[in-house]
């Protein structure tokens, strides 16, 4: 017996055209236009991995395994690009790098050492420019 679903059409997903996405280009296509407008296409933008630049960290904890024994560390010679506060420090330390967390600085600070960071130039106005435009 069928029980009125023809003969081949009962079987398997043949009832239902197919299974899944089967169809979105040929019988479900209108579903498709109409439900999944966008469904094909390239949607979004990705960063150029030469742009995206990632800081490798090292924590405060870290410091005195990985470098004992030495009171002062350059860690831009090391490789390391920033300093996180994470971890304990029991030494007194000299660092040198490009960047520090405030905390990281706290700690280091409170032992009794310090960090060394590239100075920043700010763009400032000459003090005569500046009385010039508070008089105006």
């Amino acid at each position: 017996m069928t029980h009125g679903r023809g003969k081949k059409g009962g079987r398997g997903a043949g009832l239902r055209g197919g299974r899944g996405n089967a169809g979105l280009l040929k019988h479900r296509h209108m579903y498709m236009t109409k439900n999944m407008p966008n469904h094909f296409g390239r949607h979004g933008f990705k960063r150029p991995q030469s742009i995206v630049k990632k800081d490798i960290t090292i924590n405060v904890g870290q410091l005195e395994k990985e470098f004992s024994g030495k009171n002062e560390i350059d860690l831009t010679k090391e490789g390391f690009d920033k300093l996180l506060g994470g971890g304990k420090l029991n030494s007194k330390l000299k660092v040198k790098v490009e960047k520090a967390s405030q905390s990281a600085i706290d700690k280091v600070k409170e032992k009794g050492g310090e960090i060394i960071l590239p100075e920043v130039q700010s763009v400032e106005q000459p003090v005569a420019e500046k009385e010039q435009t508070e008089e105006n």
